[in-house]
């Protein structure tokens, strides 16, 4: 592991089961306590998180993987293992390797996919969790605007410019940003290429399965999210989102007993977590976490 960020996280790699290196962030925290471990959306990496590890890391400690063809992790030879089931391996094999029997699993869209097929394989293993804007049914007009643009490589000559494409793409979603909260995305999603354009940061090719219908989630999702029953978990949506139907997160909290529901205002498809709504039901899961 090699420091970085001002000693906020050192940077790990694994190996997946099929031969490539991945990258994972670990920002230090207690270690009597389960880690958390935070799981990026589709076209997302480690960096969607550092707020988030800001304010909880030294209480927790974070455990950030970037799933393959995202950020520093490497990109498949096969297309066709960017689906959920071949990411959930991914994860497990890392989770082995660190040698941590629970976590805590924040799993923002496709994130929270696996957190739920992970519940459904290997229900122990999670302490608790934490569905940012995602479900066992997905909103098809979202989806369909996800296929819309994951996949096309565009190159920008200054983060402005690539500023303007993210809020021309996710205005919507983010109806109160303003420019310096369009570069902080911004610079989150994309990176310096070798020629000095800047690109978005992850292999275009992870859209090939992703416009197969059903292989954005998998298998029967109800009855993964139903493993989660008996643990704490929270609901995040927002108040916007294409993406998980609010009929669908009013569902998801009746069939699970104690599970919170949080709306959280003004936000489209995801909220950041950072949102003072969304970070107070956070606090609320950790304290359900430490106190057990």
């Amino acid at each position: 592991m090699a420091l970085s960020d001002k000693q906020r996280f050192t940077d790990g790699y694994w190996w997946s089961n099929d031969g490539l290196r991945l990258h994972y962030r670990d920002y230090g925290g207690r270690v009597d306590r389960p880690a958390i471990l935070c799981l990026h959306g589709l076209t997302r990496n480690a960096r969607d998180w550092e707020d988030v590890a800001d304010r909880l890391a030294g209480e927790w400690r974070l455990i950030v993987p970037e799933m393959r063809g995202r950020g520093e992790s490497g990109y498949a030879r096969d297309p066709m293992t960017y689906v959920p089931l071949v990411y959930l391996q991914d994860v497990e094999a890392l989770l082995n390797q660190l040698e941590l029997p629970q976590v805590v699993a924040f799993g923002t869209s496709l994130g929270g996919i696996l957190t739920m097929l992970l519940a459904a394989t290997d229900r122990d293993r999670i302490a608790a969790a934490l569905l940012n804007d995602v479900g066992p049914e997905l909103d098809p007009v979202g989806l369909g605007r996800i296929r819309g643009y994951v996949g096309r490589q565009v190159s920008h000559p200054t983060w402005m410019h690539a500023a303007r494409a993210v809020a021309e793409h996710n205005g919507d979603a983010y109806p109160g940003y303003e420019v310096r909260d369009w570069l902080h995305m911004a610079k989150r999603l994309h990176r310096l290429n070798s020629a000095g354009r800047i690109i978005l940061d992850y292999d275009m090719k992870i859209a090939e399965p992703f416009r197969v219908p059903g292989n954005e989630a998998g298998p029967d999702m109800w009855r993964a999210y139903a493993a989660l029953a008996g643990k704490p978990v929270s609901i995040v949506r927002g108040e916007l989102s294409d993406i998980l139907p609010a009929q669908v997160g009013a569902a998801m909290a009746e069939r699970i007993d104690g599970a919170e529901l949080t709306i959280v205002e003004r936000v489209g498809h995801a909220p950041t977590l950072t949102e003072p709504a969304a970070a107070a039901a956070i606090d609320r899961l950790l304290a359900r976490v430490a106190g057990a």
